[in-house]
């Protein structure tokens, strides 16, 4: 029998059948070698080698030229799930596309992003869709469905869910651990995956750097225990790039690298993506931990099984290749794709405010958009030429920036444009910096030699080209510096596309040689440091006056430059940092408030660059828009009252003197390949803005908790918690017609499994024109808390459902809206383990926003009551607390499990635990597990019972955080009371509470804690 006749090639089996079939022919070492990233050819069989992993976020990545939309974010901007379906096939057939010519692409797609935009200041924020757990599952829903496509059997791509779990920092993301309670898990972090994975077009999840109460992601239970309950599908888990070798490297949670593989594939990593092509290291130490007993053959059998099977799902074994390997199912750049990137870029773009401009102290009652016809324009500021791509980011093919799309308009009658860059030259003790072959002149014009002596097919890296020199001052250079906040700065040589920002190659000579600022580590920012100061000193900005003598230094290398015979450089160890000053040629605000005093508006637009102060292992410090581009509209503002702010960003910012002063504000994510042209239709009103904001935007650094602080319930955080009045709230968004919501209904709402919430309402375009409304569903628990009384913190509100519709003029039109009443009304209970809708009268709100709800209706829900903790006969796990205070979770042991401890030492920390069932009668016995390491302080644990009294508790030390002790007491009790008490137990010192067994007089035996 060939291998072409073999049963794993046989479409005619069943999946499963066919991955079995192909494993049993499979030798260990062959096995083995399957669990890297890149798994080798078996030709024997004729079994091709595999890859897992091609990045698809926002179109295919890293592969070259591809078509790109807007980033994640703005695409959780739409609100708009179909729409995301449309985008994930474009992107799936392309990639299919692509793979025909180059067999690198890969087509195990590790998108998208469903990590919840807790904290604006992630650096990461550009990746995902939205703070709200269930808008992100839905689009998420939409992007995987389009990926995986619609065949019954096979799928177009394989998409791996990123990443699992509570990932939403970079700040020492691979050693950092966050502390999840159980409500936050259940209720926010676990909906945003559980979603897309019971839609059925989600392959698997990856693992985040990050620890999750004391324990690596990487070795999650949450794994075996959630994740794969969730659906029949054997879902695939992939790790994250190097996460394998941190396990024992950097959080040196296991003593050695066999430990820590052992214990990640034991968990349930299928795939380990480590050391790049490279799997001897890994298959080295899996190799081990066999020898070592720590794994056996099944646990390699059961991950490589799940491995197979997505393979067989994407037709790889079929005779034919699969329905998707028929060239008709690929596509690449089409019309379609392109117009696609404009439909999503249109569709990504809230318009936050719409006033009339104030002329002569009064407005003019008409508001600022969309443009007339026949405007004359000034377009300015340090994001108005550029179309910014990110790490996630294929290559352009296609390329519209702000002022492309406004010189192109039609109803514009003539565009001026100012950058807005401050123009300055550096001096040192030898002379001043000269780019050798630019022009010398003192302007930088768009028709300057730039073009022609700096080729437009540079690139970072080169180390052919003559790096920056020092000589005398006819020969100086002038150089567009941009202070991007933080104290980061770029040095660009000439204007615009044509010029090319100073970058730092591998042999340390500063270049000109980079189209943008880019790359894993960045080559192309610069801090100016006073003398002396050192590189933690405060930078030096980019503010009115010269600066120097400072200190240049490169952030990539964190090494000083020195102006050195041979060139600019960095300093080499222990080499003496040459002193500049940096002299200021042009401000970049006088030359807006120029180019604004005339125009009939203006667009300031402003943002970040997606490499810069936030992104992949950098977090942001502050929601503050960087100190020049306030400048630059400030200077526009001062002249020209009819000025408009775009902020196209990857993240929110604290605009408050700008949403005060200026008449319209617009964001947009980076909006792809098509933003500009996109925006240009907006503002000239072609299109009527419709995007929505998937995340609050705050008014101030503020309003936000420490950034590793993820209870969100405890910190107030996200729409749903925040009690203070934003900047723009979470859902909120204009349009350049009206739209009212009507005559709401609810239908008789059924408590259990399958049990749905459904609204119907009236949407009427009450405006003179067309355009697209996002009707918002929430709802919201009324006081007293029903049965269970003042209770557990709810949501101030939360979103059930939405819909994004497009009306005509005058049109109104019925819609009804559902969600399953469990997702929608239900709470995490720990009593039971499981979600539980109290009974008790909620609202049923529909609106415009989280903050503007236009029509609500009073509902009565007999719901589940609250039911005393059965203490007595379960016990009480530590990380149930109903409330807490200065608690940190942590591992109850390597495996499972979680314990509490002070997050302070020196502060006491507090778990109450509402409603527990003692037993029948007399005092009961309660054991406390629980430790404190024989290295740490003495410690003790109180034990209170509210009303009654407290016991204090010893504790002996252990051997270490996991050798835990048992310790028993008695409790008072109410007097004359036998029902439930409330049960408060206090933490002093470095102790780690595990659980609490009850037993003993009070009529219960012991159970399991």
């Amino acid at each position: 029998m060939t291998s072409e006749q073999l049963p794993f090639r046989d479409p005619r089996r069943e999946d499963g059948e066919r991955a079995a079939d192909l494993l049993g022919r499979l030798t260990p070492e062959e096995r083995l070698s399957m669990l890297h990233q890149f798994a080798p050819a078996v030709e024997r069989l004729g079994v091709a080698a595999f890859r897992t992993g091609q990045e698809a976020l926002h179109g295919v990545a890293w592969m070259g030229p591809a078509t790109v939309f807007p980033q994640a974010v703005g695409l959780g901007a739409t609100w708009d799930e179909e729409l995301l379906r449309e985008i994930g096939e474009a992107v799936g057939r392309e990639l299919l596309a692509m793979r025909s010519r180059d067999p690198r692409v890969g087509r195990n797609v590790w998108s998208p992003t469903v990590n919840l935009l807790r904290h604006p200041l992630w650096g990461r924020n550009e990746e995902g869709y939205s703070e709200d757990p269930r808008l992100t599952a839905a689009l998420a829903t939409g992007y995987t469905r389009g990926l995986r496509g619609d065949h019954p059997d096979r799928w177009r791509t394989a998409p791996i869910l990123k990443h699992w779990l509570a990932h939403n920092h970079e700040t020492d993301r691979d050693t950092a651990s966050t502390s999840v309670p159980p409500r936050t898990l259940h209720e926010y972090e676990l909906p945003a995956f559980r979603g897309p994975v019971r839609a059925g077009a989600v392959a698997g999840v990856m693992p985040a750097y990050n620890l999750v109460n004391g324990r690596p992601n990487h070795l999650s239970p949450l794994l075996e225990t959630e994740l794969r309950t969730w659906t029949d599908l054997p879902l695939v888990v992939c790790s994250d790039a190097g996460a394998p070798t941190n396990i024992a490297g950097s959080e040196a949670y296991h003593p050695d690298h066999a430990s820590g593989l052992a214990a990640a594939l034991r968990a349930g990593v299928d795939s380990f993506t480590d050391h790049g092509e490279d799997g001897g290291p890994t298959l080295e130490r899996l190799r081990e931990a066999l020898e070592r007993g720590l794994i056996e053959q099944r646990h390699i059998d059961t991950a490589l099984l799940r491995l197979l099977g997505m393979r067989v799902r994407l037709g790889e074994f079929d005779p034919d290749g699969g329905p998707f390997a028929d060239p008709a199912e690929h596509a690449f750049d089409t019309p379609a794709h392109r117009a696609l990137a404009l439909r999503a870029a249109e569709a990504a773009i809230v318009l936050l405010r719409n006033e009339p401009p104030v002329t002569d102290g009064e407005g003019a009652g008409t508001p600022m958009l969309p443009l007339p016809a026949g405007s004359r324009i000034a377009v300015v500021g340090l994001l108005a030429d550029e179309c910014k791509l990110d790490w996630y980011s294929g290559t352009l093919l296609h390329r519209s920036t702000p002022l492309d799309g406004l010189r192109d308009h039609p109803g514009i009658a003539s565009v001026t444009y100012a950058e807005g860059t401050d123009r300055v030259r550096l001096r040192c003790a030898d002379g001043w910096v000269t780019v050798p072959g630019a022009s010398t002149g003192p302007t930088d014009g768009p028709e300057a030699a730039d073009a022609g002596a700096l080729d437009p097919a540079l690139l970072r890296g080169r180390t052919d080209l003559p790096p920056l020199a020092v000589g005398p001052r006819e020969g100086a250079r002038d150089l567009h510096l941009v202070d991007w906040g933080g104290g980061a700065l770029t040095l660009r040589a000439g204007s615009g596309a044509a010029g090319r920002y100073l970058s730092v190659a591998e042999d340390g000579l500063v270049r000109a040689s980079a189209r943008q600022p880019g790359g894993w580590v960045v080559q192309e920012v610069f801090t100016a440091e006073p003398i002396g100061a050192g590189p933690d000193a405060e930078p030096v900005g980019a503010g009115p006056g010269d600066a120097g003598p400072v200190l240049l230094r490169h952030r990539g290398t964190g090494r000083p430059l020195v102006a050195a015979p041979e060139g600019l450089r960095v300093a080499g160890e222990g080499e003496e940092p040459t002193p500049f000053t940096v002299e200021v040629v042009a401000r970049g605000t006088e030359e807006v408030a120029a180019a604004a005093a005339g125009a009939d508006a203006v667009v300031v637009v402003a943002g970040n660059d997606p490499h810069i102060n936030g992104r992949e292992t950098e977090d942001r410090v502050t929601l503050a828009l960087p100190e020049q581009q306030d400048r630059l509209w400030r200077a526009a503002r001062a002249v020209n009252p009819r000025t408009v702010l775009v902020l196209s960003s990857s993240y929110p910012y604290a605009v408050t003197e700008a949403a005060a002063e200026l008449p319209a504000l617009l964001w947009t994510a980076h909006g792809g390949q098509a933003a500009g042209t996109a925006l240009a239709r907006v503002l000239c009103g072609d299109v009527s803005p419709a995007g929505r904001l998937p995340q609050t935007w705050y008014a101030s650094d503020a309003d936000l908790p420490d950034l590793l602080d993820y209870d969100v319930i405890g910190s107030r955080l996200t729409y749903l918690y925040h009690p203070g009045e934003p900047l723009f709230p979470f859902g909120h968004g204009l349009s350049y017609t009206s739209f009212g919501h009507r005559e709401p209904t609810v239908a008789p709402i059924a408590v259990g499994a399958g049990g749905t919430l459904r609204v119907e309402v009236t949407v009427v375009n009450t405006g003179d024109r067309a355009g697209e409304e996002v009707v918002q569903l929430y709802t919201r628990a009324l006081p007293p808390g029903g049965d269970d009384g003042p209770g557990p913190a709810r949501p101030l509100r939360a979103l059930a459902a939405h819909r994004r519709l497009r009306l005509e003029a005058g049109e109104s039109r019925r819609i009804a809206l559902e969600a399953p009443v469990e997702e929608a009304l239900g709470l995490w209970d720990p009593a039971r383990g499981r979600l539980r809708v109290p009974a008790g009268r909620y609202a049923v709100e529909v609106g415009a926003s989280s903050r503007d709800i236009r029509a609500a209706v009073e509902v009565e829900v007999v719901g589940e009551p609250a039911a005393p903790r059965p203490v007595v006969t379960a016990g009480l796990a530590a990380a149930d607390a109903d409330a807490s205070e200065g608690v940190e979770l942590v591992d109850r042991d390597r495996e499972s499990g979680d314990a509490a401890t002070p997050r302070d030492p020196a502060t006491p920390a507090r778990l109450l635990y509402r409603a527990c069932d003692l037993g029948a009668a007399g005092a009961p016995t309660v054991t406390v597990t629980l430790t404190v390491t024989a290295e740490g302080e003495p410690g003790r644990v109180e034990l209170r019972v509210v009303g009654a009294g407290s016991v204090d508790l010893p504790v002996p030390a252990g051997a270490d955080r996991y050798d835990h002790r048992r310790v028993t007491a008695e409790l008072p009790l109410p007097e004359g009371g036998d029902g439930p008490v409330d049960l408060e137990v206090i933490l002093h010192g470095r102790v780690r509470f595990a659980a609490l067994e009850c037993g003993g007089t009070r009529g219960g035996a012991a159970g399991a804690a």
